[in-house]
């Protein structure tokens, strides 16, 4: 089925605002294009390619962690805001970031002071920021996520070490268990190709769409089994 085949006929039963999270190289901003393109919606993208910051980081994490960190909150925090000042022509709005997970990473990569002050900051600038209609958490292991990040060739996500990625999955993994913020989809997103794949992509387009809030988990590579499974 194809993108424009989906059962996307029914407007009023689409949140309103999508959010994709999960760790670097899960495929959370190639899941938002694709949903921004179902939707034919607004899509709002963190743009870390665009962090003048990001390299310096990943080059030495101690020295370049507070402008980094700031960037990506002034960044993001600007994005949110634009949604109440705009007129809502358009019913879906897909981000790839969510403005809590901020914090996540100044945690880990902030000393105290830098994370007092970073706290401060994030206070100010995220007053009436929209929540979202739907969250969606991929997950999935560091060894699946280093793979997807030497494929995909950024040259300053190559200076990524296991460790870190160990330690922000954890994170992620201890944020997403204490969120009831909106909906939640957990995605377990380990043999999956939402990028390639249009059974992969239509597949989790259907339990999107048939969302009605609450926390949910959702297996892909399970459920294409369970055909397999009938027959035997």
């Amino acid at each position: 089925m194809s993108e424009a085949a989906s059962p996307l006929n029914s407007p009023q039963k689409w949140p309103a605002f999508v959010v994709v999270e999960g760790p670097i190289g899960v495929g959370k901003t190639t899941l938002a294009r694709r949903l921004s393109r179902s939707f034919e919606s607004d899509l709002m993208l963190e743009g870390d390619c665009e962090n003048p910051f990001i390299e310096r980081f990943y080059e030495n994490p101690r020295a370049a962690a507070l402008p980094t960190q700031l960037h990506f909150l002034l960044q993001r925090a600007r994005q949110l805001k634009e949604i109440n000042q705009e007129d809502m022509f358009s019913p879906v709005r897909v981000a790839d970031f969510l403005i809590e997970k901020d914090r996540l990473f100044a945690e880990l990569t902030l000393d105290a002071d830098e994370l007092d002050l970073y706290e401060q900051v994030y206070a100010t600038l995220t007053l009436d920021v929209p929540t979202p209609d739907l969250v969606i958490y991929l997950q999935a292991p560091v060894e699946v996520l280093l793979e997807r990040i030497e494929k995909r060739g950024q040259a300053h996500e190559q200076m990524i070490e296991a460790a870190y990625l160990e330690r922000l999955c954890d994170s992620y993994v201890r944020f997403f268990y204490q969120y009831s913020e909106a909906p939640l989809l957990i995605v377990n997103a380990a043999d999956i190709d939402f990028a390639n794949n249009q059974k992969d992509y239509q597949l989790l387009l259907d339990r999107i769409l048939a969302n009605r809030g609450g926390r949910h988990y959702f297996n892909p590579s399970a459920v294409m089994m369970q055909p397999e499974l009938e027959q035997l």
